[in-house]
């Protein structure tokens, strides 16, 4: 198999914009071929998944999204399909493309109404709303999408569901909830975020003829990975041993407290690190040495010198299970002052003890501080709680803006933040990586240990931190994905998760 990733770009609308108009005006292809290439594939997808005897209604806006959409119906009434077009718009507010589209159905006697019973269609094309949507839709209009909604027909939408946020996958006041959307030339950051990705249901990225020059031309800078990408990761040397493959110490577990410790270790392990070394409380040795028996292991409180365990490492976790007490901060910060010359993962108790000595500062400057704490390209692991506890800002204004977070985390170049959620986004140097594996069994506890340990683990093998970060959490997901499979969603533990790596690692044979 050819190594090498195959990274999926996502853009915001402006973005999409300036490809649109590049492709137009610089490259000179017609808006009216891109309509009708984008025509094609929604027709193609509605094709392939309804029969010819169905009833088809476009539901459609004065803009070129309403023109994609009459142009679809168009296609599929040509085909033989019942097809109506519902404007609930004055014809004057309609685009030039939108009214060219129109006259061309009106010449081959379609129907276009101006109301219409939903309840009387089995199928809906959703093409009110396109990505240029930045203001609640209400009255009338959030009627109708309320209406599409209560059905039970199957809906199609356009590009996105009308009154998602293609920046942000908020809601405007309503929205449609989609059975398949059909986005056109790349993905669409809000229909990777939830709520967006909640409303969109199968997404289909269509190539309508944007080309390259124009994509480049925006700088993207957030992607996401399919399964190809897995050819990144790290390559396994024929002559290599243990130490070829890195060392990771694991510094983790406070008195009583194993289970963390042994997650990131295992996971270490799982993840192909050569060797790994559990730095706990001593009264963990047994427990630990008993159920990862390939972990060499260390205490942090009958060693008062930590420079050799220190210096053996080729990366560093600390932070899982670690407690907040005063031996715990002084782990950390013995870690951090020394500057470690190894890649460092900060994770749980470690970042909630950074947030501790950071705290009554700005946003901003705890930002700043934390770049100026931490050694450069560390990478820190927090959940939503850890991360508001770090920063400064709110749950609901990350859930609202996690784009613009990340890019504020970011803004110094410094760090790698993998900021977790049902969507984790890993951010470093103004790139953003979006996952889109996994599912909500992997909320559990222990699911973040063995997440810190998979990046550890690639870092090990010599992986850039924030390409262990990224690939990490998207390898952390679908081995999340197999569990899923094996034992389903409400029975999923950690370590499950641990025990389908190996699943995941099997295509890239």
């Amino acid at each position: 198999m050819k190594r090498g990733g195959f990274m999926k770009y996502a853009v915001d609308s402006a973005k999409m914009k300036s490809i649109d108009n590049y492709t137009i005006d610089i490259i000179k292809v017609p808006p009216l071929v891109l309509m009708e290439r984008a025509a094609m594939e929604v027709a193609s997808l509605v094709k392939l998944k309804t029969s010819v005897d169905e009833r088809i209604l476009v539901v459609c806006g004065p803009g070129n999204n309403g023109g994609d959409g009459v142009a679809s119906g168009r296609i599929l009434h040509m085909q033989g399909y019942q097809v109506a077009i519902f404007l609930p718009f004055e014809r004057e507010r309609c685009s030039v493309q939108m009214k060219a589209q129109l006259e061309i159905a009106e010449n081959l006697g379609m129907r276009i109404i101006s109301s219409a019973d939903i309840n009387e269609y089995n199928i809906i094309i959703d093409a009110m709303f396109g990505i240029g949507l930045t203001k609640p839709i209400e009255g009338r209009l959030a009627d109708i999408i309320n209406d599409i909604n209560k059905g039970s027909h199957r809906v199609f939408s356009v590009d996105i569901p009308s009154g998602i946020s293609a920046d942000t996958g908020r809601i405007l006041n309503t929205a449609v909830r989609a059975d398949y959307t059909i986005t056109f030339g790349f993905m669409k950051q809000g229909l990777l975020v939830y709520p967006g990705a909640d409303y969109a249901g199968e997404i289909y990225v269509a190539d309508i003829g944007f080309p390259q020059e124009a994509l480049q031309s925006v700088k993207p800078d957030t992607f996401y990975y399919t399964l190809e990408d897995l050819n990144l990761l790290p390559k396994r040397r024929n002559d290599g041993h243990k130490g070829t493959f890195g060392k990771v110490l694991v510094i983790a577990g406070s008195e009583g407290m194993s289970g963390a410790a042994y997650l990131s270790a295992k996971a270490c392990l799982r993840a192909g690190a050569g060797m790994v070394k559990v730095l706990s409380a001593s009264n963990n040795r047994d427990i630990v040495q008993t159920i990862i028996p390939e972990a060499l292991f260390a205490s942090y409180d009958t060693d008062e010198d930590l420079s050799p365990a220190l210096s053996w490492a080729d990366v560093i976790i600390i932070g899982p299970g670690l407690g907040m007490g005063k031996k715990a901060k002084d782990l950390v910060g013995s870690v951090i002052d020394k500057k470690q010359k190894a890649p460092l993962v900060v994770d749980a108790d470690a970042i909630n003890i950074l947030a501790e000595r950071i705290a009554g500062s700005t946003v901003h400057e705890r930002i700043s501080m934390l770049a100026d704490i931490l050694p450069e390209k560390a990478v820190l692991t927090p959940h939503p709680m850890e991360f508001s506890r770090l920063t400064g800002i709110g749950i609901n204004e990350m859930a609202d803006n996690l784009f613009d977070i990340a890019n504020r985390c970011s803004y110094n170049n410094k760090l790698i933040y993998v900021i977790k959620g049902a969507r984790t986004v890993v951010s470093f140097d103004g790139r953003k990586y979006v996952n889109t594996s996994g599912n909500n069994g992997m909320a559990t506890a222990g699911s973040g240990d063995v997440l810190a340990g998979i990046i550890a683990g690639f870092m090990a093998q010599g992986m850039g931190p924030f390409d262990a970060a990224a690939l990490g959490v998207y390898v952390h997901g679908l081995a999340g994905d197999a569990a899923k499979d094996k034992v389903g969603t409400y029975s999923l533990m950690a370590g499950d998760i641990i025990d389908s790596i190996h699943e995941v690692f099997k295509a890239c044979r």
